[in-house]
């Protein structure tokens, strides 16, 4: 099953994708409205709690910047307001030199996990989405540690528009996964070549700390990314969760010099 949420005439909504009749996409509001996508603003298709991200986690994209595979997962916190919903707009500040997209599988913890063995560790996920978690180079303070500027700054982390049931996409899931920068194929990769997979992070993980409904893992992203600019539009797709449509703009945008 798929579901979003969506702000729609002053309220949030529960909506689900409606099949098209005429080739017009559409949602459905949990109240029996149909909108067309465009009617509506997007939000994270849960609610997030504690946004904890994974670095290097394919081997190419390891490679491509110029790093060994890691021998431990290596994990960076992000704060919820970072967070923006299909459709929005990033920002790319006028001093950046080199911005990429990063498409990776999101992983919403469902049940509490606390000292979970990797045998029960899927148990406690309660659906996957895309996300679509932005970098600027220039700005680490390395290109192997994360630091908060970069990785916390808002609307760098694009999530949705779909929350799908872990139950529909295996365990764990094998998926296709690959950006497109204004319609043409930038990234390609699959799921299924994790460094640390899923059981692993969730065991790894809730040994140390409690996860809790609403917190997500970013689980990384393959090698293929690119510098974007103002005006680009991005999309990032996962084989059965969705397409996650994103459009960079510039400093004016935000009110911004």
């Amino acid at each position: 099953m798929k579901r979003a949420r969506v702000a729609y005439g002053g309220a949030i909504h529960e909506a689900r994708p409606e099949q098209p009749a005429d080739g017009i996409a559409r949602i459905r509001l949990e109240d029996g409205r149909a909108l067309a996508e465009d009617a509506v603003v997007w939000l994270p298709p849960f609610e997030p709690r504690t946004v904890i991200a994974l670095g290097l986690n394919y081997a190419d994209h390891a490679r491509e910047l110029a790093f060994n595979a890691q021998e431990e997962p290596l994990f960076f916190l992000k704060a919820p307001g970072a967070l923006i919903g299909h459709r929005g707009q990033t920002r790319r500040p006028a001093d950046a030199t080199f911005m990429h997209y990063e498409c990776e599988l999101a992983v919403v913890i469902g049940r509490p996990a606390r000292r979970v063995v990797r045998a029960d560790a899927m148990q406690h996920v309660a659906g996957y989405t895309v996300a679509n978690d932005y970098a600027i180079r220039d700005y680490l303070e390395n290109w192997y540690r994360p630091n908060l500027r970069v990785k916390s700054r808002d609307t760098c982390t694009v999530v949705g528009p779909w929350l799908v049931d872990a139950a529909d996409l295996g365990d764990p899931p094998a998926l296709a996964l690959r950006t497109l920068v204004n319609g043409k194929v930038t990234q390609q990769g699959n799921t299924g070549d994790l460094i640390f997979d899923i059981p692993f992070l969730i065991e790894y993980l809730s040994a140390f700390m409690t996860l809790s409904p609403g917190d997500v893992i970013l689980t990384g992203t393959p090698e293929g990314v690119v510098d974007v600019k103002p005006g680009d539009e991005v999309v990032c797709e996962i084989e059965g969760i969705g397409s996650l449509v994103n459009t960079i703009v510039g400093d004016d945008v935000f009110g911004r010099a």
